[in-house]
């Protein structure tokens, strides 16, 4: 199971997160999240190991500035977290590997996904909100039973150091893996370190 650990901004904590070496690294381009990076530093992301994906996440922005932010900060994955069409997320796929993401709740339908077959490389199905993610919520993970494709997806939305052992009773065959966020800081945009390691022991236990 694949770790990403989401929502990062500070240079110094990103160093210490890089340090536990998730597979994915975060960092929210959307000035609607109280973990938007702003004016993060290049050099923050010069430190982290070509071992570890670093993703852009984006909410509605536009192409050119999408464009514009993979090539400043060198991004191997960006996560698309609006509206965003299936053409829209197939045109950066010569650039970086793409994540579409969905808010997921009792009454959502999978076969949206269908037109986004052969346009995206990984889903995201997080707690549906009004606020694009970063709500702390569980949706019911029981739900993703009726997830058919075969674009494997992460689990996002409300994963704590008090649910994370029940992870690894999901079965699906395309759950790739989870994306830590909100429940592990000390402060938005701030990581425990205490806490992720906690979480990275247990996920890397149940993979035994």
């Amino acid at each position: 199971m694949k770790i990403k650990v989401c929502g990062l901004r500070d240079p110094e904590n990103i160093k210490a997160v890089a340090a536990l070496n998730p597979d994915y690294m975060g960092f929210i381009f959307y000035n609607g999240s109280p973990r938007f990076v702003d004016e993060l530093p290049v050099e923050a992301l010069e430190t982290i190991p070509a071992t570890i994906n670093k993703t852009a996440v984006f909410v509605n922005e536009s192409a050119e500035t999408i464009n514009k932010l993979i090539d400043k900060y060198n991004f191997d994955f960006i996560q698309l977290h609006g509206d965003e069409s299936p053409d829209f997320c197939n045109s950066f796929r010569d650039k970086a590997i793409v994540i579409k993401a969905f808010g997921i709740n009792n009454d959502f339908d999978f076969k949206l996904l269908d037109k986004y077959k052969k346009k995206v490389d990984l889903f995201l199905f997080d707690t549906k909100t009004e606020n694009h993610g970063g709500s702390g919520i569980t949706f019911d993970w029981n739900i993703l039973d009726k997830y058919e494709l075969e674009i494997p997806f992460f689990l996002s939305g409300g994963i704590s150091p008090d649910n994370i052992e029940e992870v690894k009773y999901i079965n699906h065959p395309k759950f790739y893996g989870v994306d830590l966020n909100s429940k592990f800081e000390l402060s938005p945009g701030l990581k425990s370190i205490e806490k992720l390691e906690k979480a990275f022991n247990t996920i890397k236990q149940s993979a035994e």
